[in-house]
């Protein structure tokens, strides 16, 4: 079982900038995919961004490429997600993510972006 906790989430207005934070308690996390994915009410769960286990490969939702940075750090099993020119569209519950090459295994509880506008 492998717990993840998301930290960093909260206000900002349009145009501002926060950064996401997921620890995880999976001593083998270098070896797993790392990604964030959100939830805005009324709305499907969307993958937001995601990147393989040496950090050299990343991907992202056209509708954050620019403005969203997804990196890790291995040592102290931490994946971040810098949020650039928020939107108020970029309010959502994010969810951070962690699995192999095809399936999402565990999920954390979630964090809470409000940008407002």
């Amino acid at each position: 079982q492998v717990q993840l906790v998301e930290s960093g989430g909260g206000l900002v207005q349009a145009g501002g900038s926060l950064r996401l934070s997921c620890a995880a308690s999976a001593r083998t996390f270098s070896r797993y995919r790392m990604g964030w994915f959100r939830q805005a009410p009324g709305k499907e769960r969307e993958f937001v961004t995601a990147i393989i286990r040496s950090g050299g490969m990343t991907s992202y939702a056209d509708s954050v490429k620019g403005r969203f940075t997804i990196s890790r750090d291995n040592a102290k099993r931490t994946v971040y997600l810098q949020m650039n020119s928020l939107k108020p569209e970029d309010t959502a519950v994010y969810f951070c993510a962690f699995g192999g090459l095809s399936n999402w295994d565990y999920w954390g509880q979630g964090t809470q972006v409000t940008v407002s506008s």
